[in-house]
């Protein structure tokens, strides 16, 4: 086994293969580059290397050199999938902790990867050229993908051929800004199917094992939001077919270390399936795998790479209970799941469930990498109960300070949809975003948590309240005008008696109750905003004023719902336009997200350029509306 391992990556996967070094007794070393510095992973790893990307392989292999790292584990995502990266570790005499560079680079790349699949008899998804595409009669909708993609990103369902040619202009200019290779091809799009992915381990000397399958269906924008294992909809039969088409596929690619065989099936009969990709690396969701087998996958990765045989047959692959891994991602679902920034204020764990995250107290959340900050996995003895066991876990998660998924994972657990395992890729597209509490609940809470605070820090005196204290006992209402995130300003009007109806419960928690209803709520003061939550859910609450990103939209303005950088400017100053022509194209966390004239007039300003940095808010636009502006 090796003495060091240097882990390539960030966040939490790298703080989830530093736990694995550490239990083995393996020295692990970190990377950073100079945004990460504070990073809990730094912290946690044996030794850490200041490099300038996590993208550069020269600056991954000279922090080799510099700690005498044995092997390198990639994690997920960036350099993982590169086999320039396994190559140059081969060069440098460094153990790659993944496949050899052959099997990842037929693999990462799509088109040849189902032709591999095809000749290894796995039936696959039937393609299309541009041409037969465009051709009448073409069976649409179609499907765009990125071929050296993965992740949701270079992907564009297709309804009409009219839209076809916009669709691969876009999906070329996301593959190329997040994989480097803008080529895409056009496969036939499901409309209703479910995603079911099988986990393959294969070591040096031969043996291939598959470990069940995870059913990955809930997804918005192909980003996986919920996974599970065992499906519940695969058989023992059907369990026995996938796994036995995976292992193939391994072995004819000559995979080795663990890798991820994906199908989409049909959703009224999950045996009418295909080959949809091959993920030569780990998964984010392997930890579902994990609970269910007993296995630690990042050990045998690191066993398979040492060249150890794997010691474990087939036949003793056995899936116990049921698992189920929510991420938490910093993305507003009330706004389309687009991303969000900001600086964690509060951030409480759940007890009782395995938490893999990359943030605490005082991290910054910003868009330059992917929106992920924590995966919740619990664990069952069937799926009702490891349903019940992610909602609690999930309504003991609190972030504040940025605006997570958190509350909205628990709705979409709670739906009937998904008790009754009615998924598929879409649902999430169909269903409506859940809000959380009223806003009239969340205003109330935090004005009585502002008056609290107020009272407090005046030291509790009596001529300093203002709860509407009044000489001889007599208590007036006091009234707030507050804007809680995403609805309209809310007035609300306290009286006396109420705003002592208030418990401390701990340094950042207060119990209120409503109706008999006793619910906690945490805060975190952020200037001129207050941070509430509870049972998952988070708001930021302002004193006055609405503050809503699409009250000017109406008329004429046009401001970014999201922090990035501007990749297009498509219009200019003078020209006129229609409601919905594309003015602006947004780029954070490497997904494009078109901004539309909101009405039809004259482009009176555009205050960005191409490669301009915005923040959420910023003005991107202004329309004049016959001629006023």
């Amino acid at each position: 086994m090796f003495a060091s391992v240097l882990v390539a990556n960030r966040g939490e996967i790298a703080r989830r293969v530093i736990r694995t070094l550490d239990r083995l007794g393996i020295g692990s070393i970190a990377v950073y580059t100079p945004a990460d510095r504070s990073a809990p992973h730094v912290r946690e790893a044996s030794q850490a290397i200041p490099i300038s990307s996590y993208l550069e392989i020269d600056d991954l292999l000279a922090a080799c050199t510099r700690s005498e790292a044995e092997a390198l584990h990639p994690g997920y995502g960036f350099l993982s999938e590169n086999p320039g990266l396994a190559r140059a570790c081969a060069e440098a005499g460094v153990a790659f902790i993944g496949p050899p560079p052959a099997a990842s680079e037929l693999m990462g790349d799509k088109v040849r990867a189902k032709q591999a699949a095809q000749a290894a008899g796995l039936p696959i998804v039937p393609t299309f050229t541009e041409e037969e595409a465009a051709a009448e009669g073409a069976p649409y909708p179609l499907l765009v993908k990125a071929a050296a993609g993965g992740g949701g990103r270079g992907m564009r369902v297709v309804a009409h051929a009219a839209d076809l040619e916009a669709a691969l202009a876009s999906a070329r200019r996301e593959a190329g800004a997040g994989f480097g290779d803008d080529r895409v091809f056009i496969e036939r799009f499901l409309s209703r199917a479910r995603h079911i992915e099988v986990q393959v381990l294969a070591d040096t000397h031969g043996k291939v094992l598959h470990l069940g399958e995870r059913e990955c269906s809930l997804q918005r924008r192909y980003q996986k939001v919920i996974e599970e294992s065992p499906s519940s909809v695969v058989g023992d039969e059907l369990r026995g077919q996938l796994g036995a088409e995976a292992v193939a596929l391994a072995r004819a690619s000559g995979y080795v270390g663990a890798g991820t065989v994906e199908f989409i099936t049909a959703y009224e009969d999950p045996s009418d399936h295909y080959f949809l990709e091959m993920n030569a690396r780990l998964q984010v969701e392997h930890p579902v795998t994990e609970l269910v087998t007993g296995l630690d996958l990042v050990e045998a990765q690191l066993r398979v790479a040492a060249g150890e045989h794997l010691d474990l047959d087939q036949a003793e692959v056995r899936l116990t209970g049921h698992a189920i891994e929510a991420r938490i991602n910093a993305e507003d679902a009330g706004r389309d799941f687009l991303p969000s920034a900001g600086r964690v204020l509060v951030y409480h764990r759940p007890s009782g469930a395995r938490v893999d995250d990359a943030i605490e107290p005082g991290s910054e959340v910003n868009t330059a990498y992917d929106s992920l900050l924590a995966k919740v996995i619990v664990h069952g003895a069937d799926r009702s109960g490891a349903l019940a066991e992610l909602d609690l876990a999930l309504a003991q998660t609190t972030i504040l300070g940025v605006t997570t998924t958190t509350g909205f994972l628990r709705s979409l657990i709670a739906t009937e949809a998904v008790r009754g395992n009615q998924i598929d890729t879409g649902l999430i597209e169909r269903m409506e975003i859940p809000e959380g509490p009223p806003g009239a609940e969340v205003a109330r809470a935090a004005a009585l948590i502002f008056l609290r605070l107020k009272a407090e820090a005046a030291g509790d005196e009596p001529f300093a309240r203002v709860d509407g204290w009044r000489l001889g006992g007599r208590r007036a209402s006091s009234w707030w005008r507050l804007a809680v995130a995403g609805g309209e300003a809310i007035e609300v009007e306290l009286h006396g008696d109420e705003t002592r109806a208030i418990e401390r419960t701990r340094l950042d928690t207060f119990a209120l109750t409503n109706d008999d209803e006793r619910r906690d709520w945490t805060y975190a003061e952020d200037g001129s905003v207050l941070w509430v939550g509870s049972g998952g859910w988070a708001w930021p609450v302002r004193h006055r004023g609405s503050d809503r990103a699409g009250d000017d939209q109406a008329g004429g303005d046009l401001r970014a719902p999201m922090p990035g950088q501007v990749l297009l400017v498509q219009a200019s100053v003078g020209e006129e336009v229609q409601a919905g022509d594309t003015l602006v194209v947004l780029e954070s966390m490497k997904m494009e997200l078109a901004m539309t004239a909101p009405v039809s007039g004259l482009v009176a300003e555009l205050s960005v350029t191409v490669g301009d940095k915005v923040v959420v808010d910023q003005p991107l636009a202004r329309i004049e509306v016959n001629g006023s502006q």
